[in-house]
């Protein structure tokens, strides 16, 4: 089951996906995107350690800035210690395609950030568990005031349809309240 969860910033996103990988399942792989670059996300991904430490449901963390795609290729699926599935939990894609962007900032960057959405999304169809993807939803804000800006807040509106066309289920957030968004979906 692919599940997208994505909503504003500090909408309460990332608690609701913790949570609800806790209901599907009985182990979590958790995979955090975001390299560290200074001190005020060293601290921020510290409490979200400190939060997953803290809940009785177990996670395993890895940090995967880029080849996420790969990653998800070669994750295991035995059974967790005990019984029953793990889940995983991707926190967060607009981090990723952040990376991804900067990366091919000077050499094509939409054209090749959004092969790697694809790459990400062909992954995903395939993927023999349960995964919940957290990712922000940037549309509902101003227009960037440079192009990299618009780059970034087009590419990820994009994946963020792509990767819903590919999901069960779509959950938006906002102020802590999750709505599931797929099964209301008006349909032509």
């Amino acid at each position: 089951m692919i599940v997208l969860v994505t909503g504003g910033a500090r909408s309460g996103k990332s608690t609701f996906a913790e949570t609800y990988a806790a209901r599907l399942g009985v182990q979590g792989v958790y995979i955090a995107t975001s390299p560290v670059f200074d001190e005020e996300l060293r601290e921020r991904v510290r409490r979200h350690r400190q939060r997953r430490e803290q809940s009785p449901f177990s996670w395993e963390t890895h940090e995967i800035p880029y080849d996420l795609a790969g990653f998800l290729r070669g994750l295991s699926f035995e059974p967790a210690i005990g019984s029953g599935e793990r889940v995983v939990l991707v926190d967060c894609l607009t981090l990723w395609l952040s990376n991804w962007l900067l990366k091919f900032e000077q050499e094509q960057p939409m054209e090749r950030t959004l092969e790697k959405v694809d790459e990400l999304v062909g992954v995903l169809r395939s993927f023999p568990g349960t995964i919940i993807l957290v990712s922000n939803e940037v549309g509902y804000g101003i227009v960037p005031d440079n192009p990299l800006g618009r780059m970034f807040r087009d590419a990820a509106g994009i994946m963020n349809q792509r990767v819903a066309e590919a999901s069960d289920q779509v959950f938006l957030v906002t102020a802590g309240i999750p709505v599931e968004l797929k099964s209301r979906a008006f349909r032509p």
